[in-house]
């Protein structure tokens, strides 16, 4: 468990704690960059009165490697900060297939301009998870393995539980609950949407996460079929649960790729994903209603995947993040 955290990444062009708070700004209409849409929600009820305005950009499974051409991962930068977000949530999924491009990564995590906290995914797993955070950790992003922390946004607190990733066996809600207040305004992280439903228990009202890409191909909800019926996931893109009742999840459909790029169907687009926390939900436009669970089914721990091979490139893996 972390208790107080001022980011580096706040330095670089984010407020810093103990500056004067600033009017939160509007973002940039939504609309869509290059090949990027940009949408936007209203946070829980329960931030309603205890945070003020406080904006979330939630961008994941970024993917950078050899599928995902660099500039888009530059673009999704690009549109992230021209909202001017309060904190930047990044949930797994990093790279892609290796460790060949963990300069690019750090790069790309560096160009926000506000805080930026994270959890691993299956891929990061896969890959070397230690080298993933050292390169994060030198972009001074915050990564989350089954804890929490508090940041100090504006003048406001803000708890951070982050879960390690479910799909590879690493997540350990009891770990990453243990300590966390209910008197503090909570945000979860998790690559896995399902594991949303253990934090509410703890909770935490909104949970952000990944892994599916929307499924990528969304005509004639095929995303549906292939991610929610044949993988079993219940959430398979967007905004899940109730965000006035027992908790929501939002699964993000991603940036990058890990087999191939295609995206087709309005849903399957790329996307940045702003939350206006402390905002009543259904105070503002919003890009779909919140949606009830599919069925689903019970998943089977997946076999691990070797990670890759160390003779590949581990560019510029110093340090160790705290």
């Amino acid at each position: 468990m972390l208790r107080w955290v001022t980011l580096p990444s706040a330095r670089r062009g984010g407020q810093v704690d103990g500056d004067p708070p600033r009017a939160s700004s509007p973002p940039a209409p939504a609309k869509r960059h290059r090949s990027i849409e940009l949408r936007r929600f209203a946070g829980p009820s329960a931030h309603v009165g205890a945070l003020d305005g406080l904006r979330v950009a939630h961008l994941t499974d970024l993917h950078v490697g050899r599928v995902t051409p660099l500039a888009v991962q530059r673009d999704a930068v690009a549109l992230t900060n021209a909202q001017r977000p309060d904190l930047v949530a990044l949930t797994g999924d990093f790279v892609c297939h290796s460790q060949q491009h963990l300069d690019e990564l750090t790069e790309v995590v560096r160009g926000f301009q506000a805080p930026v906290v994270g959890v691993l995914g299956n891929h990061d797993h896969w890959s070397g998870a230690k080298e993933v955070r050292r390169a994060l950790a030198r972009a001074g992003a915050l990564v989350l393995d089954n804890r929490h922390t508090t940041l100090e946004l504006r003048g406001q607190r803000l708890q951070v539980v982050g879960l390690d990733d479910a799909y590879t066996g690493h997540a350990r809600l009891d770990e990453a609950v243990k300590g966390l207040r209910r008197d503090t305004p909570t945000l979860g992280l998790s690559h896995i949407g399902e594991e949303a439903e253990g934090l509410w228990a703890h909770g935490v009202p909104l949970v952000l996460s990944g892994h599916t890409h929307a499924g990528q191909v969304t005509l004639a909800r095929l995303h549906e079929l292939a991610i929610g019926r044949l993988a079993g996931h219940r959430y398979v893109h967007g905004l899940y649960g109730r965000r006035s009742g027992s908790g929501a999840v939002y699964v993000g459909a991603g940036i990058g790729a890990s087999v191939m790029p295609i995206r087709l169907g309005e849903r399957g687009r790329r996307e940045v994903t702003l939350f206006e926390l402390g905002a009543r939900p259904g105070s503002l436009p919003e890009h779909h209603d919140e949606q009830p669970p599919l069925p689903g089914r019970k998943r089977r721990a997946p076999a691990a995947r070797p990670r890759a091979p160390r003779g590949e490139a581990k560019k510029g893996a110093r340090g160790r993040p705290r």
